[in-house]
């Protein structure tokens, strides 16, 4: 994976290509904005042109703050996937200057773009959209559409709105849309290559597009293939479970190879043992720093196909289709930070055990270790397979000059497996009180234990398959509904119907024999929606002044109905100035991964009750714990309030070229879905707000009727537990429940200016957002949390400064995140902020023949290879990542 003398010569390459742009002239395209800038007017003036945030045609969202990142902007970011594109713009403040990490766990295997950083339970407080339809959600413990499945060299654009979308799209638009918009036509042939690479990693990716137009239609294909290896944990210093060199805590873990004897503290068995490292036995810990044994960033490969094909069947009727595939594999070593490599051991062996060694004369211990020298590699592979499908027909029918009326189904079905190595405890725990070694585990030199045995313990998976499927059929008409004085009021009405599902098996064993658990769940939505847009007035003397109003019914099938307006205005007091707001609701539906039918709902039975209310016997301490975990058929749509006031100014005369917006943003999220914090212990039993959430002492009755139809895990059955002396000391509700509020609101701005010059059109811009109040409610009526004393930054910023002149051009991006506050971090009061540099050149060779429309690109991703801001917990990091300095080279030709 390392390759130090091409990545030097390719650092020492660019730097002299870039110093040659600067020399010429060259940085940002002629049509370059920024990841940030905002719809400007004139955008979607054509009729057949997509159009987020609204129903109605040749027409922008009245009232609303759209941010845009055009195809321009895609070249000179230099990405593979489009989850790295959003992590360019700030308003997805949960990816912002960060780099995505493909998922690759049951309950988080993919990347979910989220608007605002509100709620993230299994689905999703920000819709993703591909060219207005909804995507078929992906995962088993979530339904959230993947991005990585459209290849960014088939986007045409990607819009943004930063604000609530139900009245338009229904459920999930909370925090904001997220609309990927392909490129409809393309005559031609178009081939590019990238590669590129950064310390210990390297990557490639290819796209080959071909179209044609004719007559009356056209049709465009595009295949994209990506791949990048790994990162190892060693390969970065930052990534590590040692922070004692930066002051901060160690959190190395003692399931070392070789482990950590620890003998029984000889005057209580309640207090800390004395340890003693193998293989010396000497007094002593064996500690070793697991993150340097997994991987800090997996390897990929992804396949995404994508065509589309429209065709006037006669003067009036059109028919237009898009169908697109995606496959992903994702190979990780070990697991985070925190859980290391997954494959740690422990647990007592007794004199019974053929291998027992006593320090002393203590007839049993306790031993610490891993199972590296079983895998004989520091830590196994760890998989996740997705696949995505999905077909969008359509036919547009003009009803006459002034309407139309568009029906359109939509299809989708995904897939995803993943596979994830773990030690079987049990069989560890058998083998360790095994008498015979034929049976019996040696937890001092494991690789000295029978094959067998071993291979009981290890050949253990959990595991975790779904299948999610849409189904949508939606019809739309739209045109002109009467003249007033100022123009036309314009008119959309539509309904829709929609089906979802998911099928989701889950649960852990040898993966030729896993137990799992199934599940399967669907529901039905029908949606009755329509807009209206008014212009009050248009007059030299006082502007303009447009007025827009939708409203959406969804009725559905498990959660009830629910209804959602929304109202904006647009004020233009002269050509330069647009003054506009808007106000509406918004929700989200549960996810079905979410309700009782969750592939993870049932009874845990934990041996032991850690979590006690104050003044708890001592002896609860070892009585049992029942945990309900999982869905929650009882689970309502999270809501909010959103309203937004902002201003677009476009000067003429001496400032033509300035464009500058702002908008303040006010968003009121309540019924957020979550789990109850009982991991506080005492504090979480004595706040009457949790009342609802525990049982103390349930009977066997209370606790039959609290668990009923649910599978058991850790023990035989919930009567089982009474049978005995030591009944469970608390029931627990751990289910996914309706809890807290979060209150945010701030300010998102851009500037841009861009000016023609006698050495070239240069352009220069500051975009970002500013959060000025970030409150939570842990539970409704709790009182407020301050988020930005808990590690939530306040503001993200990005900046550009680019030139364009003859055959050159690049630009150079400034991507900033705020510090932040932190409570209750040992030794750390503040995080620090963090600060990349990005820089993109471009030249069109032009020389002709074979070099006819050809372009080489360079990107040079942190050039200044910033370290993400240290913070004391496992890993060492926070508010950003960064793979490093990533030096990319690419070619495009065009046919």
């Amino acid at each position: 994976m390392r390759n130090p003398s091409l990545n030097t010569r390719l650092l020492a390459t660019s730097a002299l290509v870039v110093l040659g742009l600067s020399v010429a002239g060259a940085a940002a395209a002629q049509t370059t904005t920024t990841a940030n800038q905002a719809a400007e007017p004139e955008v979607a003036k054509v009729d057949d042109i997509v159009v987020t945030g609204t129903l109605l045609r040749g027409v922008a969202p009245t009232g609303t703050n759209v941010v845009s990142v055009d195809r321009q902007d895609v070249i000179a970011s230099g990405v593979a996937s489009s989850n790295d594109l959003l992590a360019r713009i700030p308003q997805i403040s949960s990816a912002f200057n960060t780099a995505p990490q493909p998922g690759g766990t049951i309950g988080l295997p993919i990347n979910r773009p989220n608007i605002r950083n509100l709620g993230a339970s299994g689905g999703s407080t920000t819709l993703v959209l591909l060219n207005g339809n909804r995507l078929v959600g992906a995962g088993i413990l979530q339904t959230s559409p993947d991005p990585t499945i459209i290849p960014p060299g088939m986007l045409e654009r990607v819009e943004v709105i930063p604000d609530g979308g139900s009245s338009i799209y229904g459920s999930d638009a909370i925090g904001g849309v997220v609309n990927f918009i392909t490129r409809k036509t393309f005559d031609g042939v178009e081939a590019t290559a990238r590669y590129g690479v950064a310390d210990g990693y390297d990557q490639f990716d290819v796209n080959l597009t071909a179209g044609r137009i004719w007559d009356g239609g056209s049709a465009i294909i595009s295949y994209a293939y990506a791949e990048h290896s790994n990162i190892e944990g060693a390969d970065r210093d930052y990534f590590t479970q040692d922070l004692r060199a930066r002051g901060g805590t160690d959190f190395r873990s003692k399931a070392c190879s070789p482990g950590t004897i620890t003998t029984p503290n000889p005057f209580s068995p309640l207090l800390p043992g004395v340890d003693y490292a193998l293989p010396g036995r000497t007094p002593g810990t064996n500690l070793c720093d697991e993150a340097k044994a997994i991987d800090f960033y997996p390897q990929e490969q992804r396949h995404s196909l994508f065509a589309s094909v429209s065709q006037a069947l006669n003067e009036r009727l059109t028919f237009d289709a898009t169908a697109y595939y995606s496959q992903r594999e994702t190979d990780r070593r070990g697991m985070s930070a925190a859980e290391g490599t997954g494959i740690r051991g422990g647990g007592a062996i007794t004199v019974l055990n053929p291998y027992f060694r006593p320090i002393g004369a203590e007839l049993g211990h306790t031993v610490t270790f891993n199972y590296s020298d079983a895998w004989g590699a520091a830590a196994p592979k760890n998989t996740s397979r997705f696949t995505s499908a999905g077909v969008t027909p359509s036919l547009t029918y003009e009803l006459n000059d002034d309407w139309r009326l568009k029906t359109s189904l939509n299809w989708g079905r995904s897939t995803n497996e993943v596979r994830t190595w773990q030690i079987d405890t049990a069989a560890e725990a058998a083998a360790l009180a095994g008498t015979t070694t034929a049976t019996a585990l040696n937890p001092y030199n494991v690789g000295a234990t029978d094959a067998a045995v071993l291979n009981r313990i290890i050949d253990f998976q959990s595991y975790g398959h779904s299948v999610q499927e849409i189904r949508e059929a939606r019809a739309v008409a739209d045109g002109k509904l009467f003249a007033l004085p100022a123009g036309d009021v314009k008119l959309a009405v539509g309904v829709e119907y929609h089906e979802e599902m998911i099928e989701a098996q889950q649960g852990n064993g040898a993966p030729s024999a896993l137990a799992l658990n199934r599940s399967s769940t669907k529901r039905d939505v029908t949606s009755v929606f329509g807009e209206v847009l008014a212009p009050v007035f248009d007059s030299a003397a006082f502007g303009s002044f447009d007025l827009s109003a939708s409203v959406r019914y969804d009725a559905y099938s498990d959660v009830g109905d629910t209804t959602n307006p929304k109202i904006g205005f647009n004020y233009r007091p002269n050509p330069s100035l647009t003054v506009r707001g808007n106000w509406g609701t918004s929700f989200h539906a549960p996810s079905l991964a979410d309700m009782g039918a969750g592939v993870d709902s049932r009874v845990q039975v934990i041996s032991v009750s850690p979590w006690l209310p104050a003044g708890a016997p001592f002896t609860d301490l070892f009585r049992p714990t029942l945990l309900l975990a999982g869905g929650n058929d009882n689970l309502k749509p999270e809501t909010a309030d959103t309203w937004s006031l902002g201003l677009d100014w476009r000067p003429s005369g001496a400032l033509e070229g300035v464009t500058a917006s702002l908008t303040y943003f006010n968003v009121a999220f309540e019924d957020a879905i979550g789990l109850a914090p009982f991991l506080r212990g005492a504090p979480f039993f004595a706040d009457p707000s949790y009342a609802r959430f525990f049982v103390l002492n349930p009977t066997l009755a209370q606790a039959t009727a609290l668990t009923a139809g649910l599978a058991v895990d850790g023990a035989p059955s919930i009567a089982a537990l009474y049978s005995g002396f030591l009944t469970p000391a608390v029931f627990i509700d751990a289910r996914r429940n309706n809890l807290g509020t979060l209150d945010v609101d701030g300010l998102d701005f851009n500037l841009q200016y861009s000016r023609p010059a006698a050495f070239g059109l240069w352009s220069v811009g500051l975009a970002g957002t500013y959060n000025l109040n970030r409150e939570s409610r842990a539970i409704a009526g709790a009182p407020k949390t301050d988020e930005f004393d808990n590690g939530a930054s306040r503001y993200s910023l990005v900046g550009t400064a680019g030139l364009v002149h003859g055959q050159f051009m690049g630009e150079l991006t400034v991507n900033h995140s705020a510090s932040a506050d932190v409570t209750g971090v040992v030794g750390q009061s503040k995080i620090d902020s963090f600060t990349t540099v990005n820089l993109f050149g471009a030249y069109d060779l032009s020389l002709g023949g074979v070099f006819t429309d050809t372009s080489l690109t360079l990107n040079i991703d942190n050039v200044f290879d910033e370290e993400p801001p240290y913070y004391n917990a496992a890993g060492g990091t926070a508010n950003g990542s960064t793979l490093g300095r990533m030096v990319s080279v690419g070619i495009r030709k065009t046919f």
